[in-house]
This record gives structure tokens, sequence and C-alpha cells, in this order.
């Protein structure tokens, strides 16, 4: 099985999984296409809290982007709960938070974080 076909079948079995998600799917809207898949808690597509947190990472195969979404809100045994959040296209995420478009260009090792006054912005060590 290619990663793509994986991808494909993993967003299959999350379509029948009993989420409620904040947006429709005619509301997503071509935002950021073309930027690969990432993963995304459920307190951003099921909730529709804002991105706090978002991680890149080393892709884990060809289609992802590397790219983690987090509310900030999760706390670890959420997390620890692998129900409680799903691979998306990073368009998907863009769509709840249009804020993230700024950044998904970023490096691997990259941090944006939500301050303060509510704007997301890279973390700088």
């Amino acid at each position: 099985m290619s990663d793509l076909q994986s991808l494909s079948y993993h967003l299959k079995i999350c379509a029948f999984m009993d989420k409620r998600f904040k947006l429709s799917n005619s509301e997503i809207k071509p935002l950021a296409i073309g930027f690969g898949a990432c993963i995304a808690s459920d307190m951003i597509t099921v909730d529709g809290c804002q991105v706090g947190f978002m991680y890149r990472e080393s892709p884990i195969n060809e289609v992802d982007s590397g790219w983690r979404f987090l509310s900030g809100l999760e706390s670890q045994d959420y997390m620890d709960n692998a129900n409680n959040h799903s691979l998306y296209d990073i368009n998907t995420v863009a769509n709840y938070d249009p804020d993230i478009t700024s950044f998904i260009e970023l490096p691997i090792g990259s941090q944006c974080e939500r301050n303060s006054d509510g704007t997301l912005e890279e973390i700088k060590d």
C-alpha cells in the first residue's frame, strides 16, 4: 500500500468515526493547497478551538508535512487517546484557523504559539 493509499484509508476510517466536526465539507475552502498532511487535535476540528500551539517535526512519510496542531488546552491523558487527534490535509486545519497559513512553510523544528494578545507567532530560541 502506498503512502497516499494509506492516508486515504486513514481518512476513510476517520470519516466513519462518530466525530461531529465543527465545519462541514461544504465550508472547507482552498486556503492552503498542496502542503501535505498534518495531525490536529479534536479540540480544533471538533470543538472549534483556535490553534494555540503548532510545531513541525520530521515527516513520518512522503505525504506528511510534519506539522502538528494543538489548541494548547489538551492534557497528556487527552493526547494519549489516539481517538482525540487525526490526520488531515493542512488545508482543512487552515479553514479552522487561517492564522496558520503564515507559518506553514517554516522548516522542520519550527514552533509557533498564540501569545497573550491572541496572535499566533513563531517561537524563537
